[in-house]
């Protein structure tokens, strides 16, 4: 017998109940893992929240590291005490163990850390496909990107300066503008206290930017419009003030004929080649320094009800790590 936490009703941290649950062998392409670290990303206070609609009752978590206990039937590229992480995984990182499909599963490389990994899987392939899929950054590019302290704010913002990008990022304070300069971020403007739109204006000389990158959605998208320049791409990929009201299509053409994608790391990794190749492109900027992967915050696992009211409340920045 092992823990996990689940739950039973959509709601607030405190729906979280930490039980005992049963594991049964791994199956055909299944593996057991036991858990070392588990990853705290805001699509997990979407899921508890009830936001995506996840059937009850539900694990939560898609983001974890730790080593392989034991495999199934017909699993060849992975054995007993091989380190492994995930970012694109069905619910359940929050657990000591859990069974787990392997086309799901990376070998973590020599040099990363399973607390690295845990704090930097779904942050750091959700980073990669936005810059290297969604809207390809390229060198010369002044790109916008909301929430640029967060955890993936603080990967995008080192490795798009490392594609020798200029990022322009909002911020709540003057703290987090410090700790995004520090991660890519070349310009920081503190939306509580300044118009980013005219910010941005000011900035690329009226030029505008081709890309912003918003995850906070329906406080700031509509003056996300207002910062691309013509045939840009507005990103929204997350909505941590909410929903984004519904869309008159006409406002793209009316701001320039614009783009808007709503893309999720579920679609740009469901098969297993292109998730490989994007977790070796991650793991490649990493050990290479290129890209920093800071863990500002860890709690014990059992403390998750505390760590999802800190992250709601925006009290962290960079990647929190729950330890099992």
């Amino acid at each position: 017998m092992t823990y996990a936490f689940r739950f039973h009703q959509p709601g607030g941290p405190e729906v979280l109940k930490w039980e005992e649950v049963k594991l049964g062998k791994p199956g055909a392409g299944e593996a057991r893992i036991r858990h070392t670290a588990v990853g705290l990303n805001f699509v997990d206070i979407y899921n508890r929240a009830g936001v995506y609609g996840v059937p009850l009752p539900s694990g939560l978590g898609s983001e974890g590291a730790g080593v392989v206990e034991e495999v199934g039937p017909g699993v060849a590229d992975l054995k007993p005490g091989d380190r492994v992480a995930y970012g694109s995984s069905p619910l359940g990182a929050y657990a000591e163990e859990r069974l787990i499909p392997v086309d799901r599963l990376l070998k973590l490389p020599d040099g990363i850390d399973d607390k690295t990994a845990a704090a930097m899987m779904l942050k750091g392939l959700t980073v990669q496909y936005l810059i290297r899929q969604t809207y390809r950054v390229k060198s010369g590019d002044t790109i916008l990107l909301h929430a640029a302290a967060g955890g993936v704010g603080l990967i995008l913002g080192q490795w798009a300066k490392h594609l020798g990008a200029t990022v322009i990022g909002t911020v709540s304070n003057d703290e987090k503008a410090a700790l995004a300069k520090q991660h890519g971020t070349t310009h920081a403007i503190v939306y509580t206290r300044e118009d980013f739109v005219a910010r941005v204006k000011e900035l690329t000389a009226g030029h505008l930017v081709p890309v912003v990158y918003d995850s906070v959605g329906k406080d700031t998208f509509l003056k996300s419009l207002d910062c691309l320049a013509p045939l840009g791409f507005a990103v929204l990929f997350g909505q941590s003030s909410g929903a984004i009201d519904p869309l008159n299509l006409g406002l793209l053409a009316q701001k320039g004929s614009l783009y808007v994608t709503r893309p999720t790391l579920n679609t740009y990794g469901a098969k297993r080649e292109n998730l490989v190749a994007m977790a070796n492109e991650l793991f490649e900027v990493v050990k290479s320094g290129a890209v920093k992967i800071e863990i500002n915050q860890t709690y014990p696992l059992k403390d998750a009800a505390k760590a999802h009211a800190d992250l709601a409340a925006r009290k962290t920045t960079g990647s929190t790590v729950l330890l099992v």
